[in-house]
């Protein structure tokens, strides 16, 4: 019965859901948002990559909603209605049997966090004793190869969308972690308000997004680079255009990536001697 029943992994985020299925791949790779009514109903109009085409395009009546927050659920409906989305459109909606699954969880989730996030994967289909959660971190370093049950001390800091979260790894524990709340949607954020400040000019969460991508970095850069930015004038309510330089895309950059670095030297402060030295010798693996 092996062959039939679909293996799943997904890593549930803030900003983006991905599902991998054995043999195939990545099939699912798309932001965790949805598009829904605002009536007492919610009826959904759009998940996932519809969703995000409709974001800063919705009606009066209708609300983009982001159903997960640095990793955990809440709003638990919407993101069961989600899952289930997502996990169907993966394996197809028929199937004689239910999917086996491993699931990342945050490591700073609680017992009951971890128990709506498992509840809301068994209502997507998946079977309930065959779904395995595993803290990402950890998630992370098995996937960079990395010897995580060996006595070798490794480093994963894994950036999301929500938060971040930076981990030594040694004999199949994390031996210190941190987490903080401040991942991509905050980078796009600093985006946005740094182009509110200084041009006068309100842009959308897309095309913050499209900024840090083509023009962010987290050092300067050699080669000034620039692009053209279109949003509403804050004075006269009406469309503008200016030019945005990627120096002041990594000047907006440098608090969000300062409290990353902030993380990671806490965690290496509490390393013990011995896996730090291991560290400083294999790495940090960014992911």
């Amino acid at each position: 019965m092996g062959y039939i029943v679909p293996y799943l992994g997904i890593d549930l985020g803030s900003s983006y859901t991905q599902i991998y299925v054995r043999k195939k791949g990545i099939v699912i790779d798309e932001p965790s948002i949805l598009v829904a009514d605002r009536s007492a109903k919610r009826t959904i109009r759009a998940i996932g990559d519809e969703a995000k085409a409709l974001l800063g395009r919705t009606t009066g009546d209708t609300v983009a909603v982001r159903p997960l927050s640095d990793g955990l659920i809440h709003d638990f409906d919407m993101t069961q209605d989600m899952l289930q989305y997502f996990v169907r459109k993966a394996i197809g909606a028929s199937r004689l049997f239910k999917p086996r699954a491993v699931m990342t969880i945050p490591s700073h989730i609680t017992p009951v966090e971890r128990r709506v996030l498992r509840k809301a994967a068994v209502y997507s289909g998946i079977r309930e004793n065959q779904l395995h959660l595993v803290e990402k971190p950890f998630a992370a370093a098995v996937g960079c190869g990395l010897p995580v049950f060996d006595p070798i001390g490794s480093m994963v800091v894994d950036i999301g969308g929500g938060s971040t979260e930076a981990a030594v790894i040694s004999l199949g524990g994390m031996v210190a972690t941190k987490t903080i709340k401040i991942g991509g949607t905050k980078m796009d954020d600093a985006i946005i308000n740094h182009i509110k400040r200084n041009h006068n000019i309100l842009i959308g969460e897309n095309t913050a997004e499209e900024m840090k991508m083509s023009l962010g970095s987290a050092l300067p850069l050699k080669t000034e680079r620039r692009a053209l930015i279109k949003g509403r004038d804050m004075i006269t309510n009406l469309p503008q255009t200016a030019e945005l330089f990627s120096s002041e895309v990594y000047e907006a950059l440098r608090a969000p990536c300062q409290a990353i670095l902030s993380a990671i030297q806490d965690v290496l402060s509490r390393t013990p001697p011995e896996l730090a030295g291991d560290v400083m010798r294999s790495g940090i693996h960014l992911t």
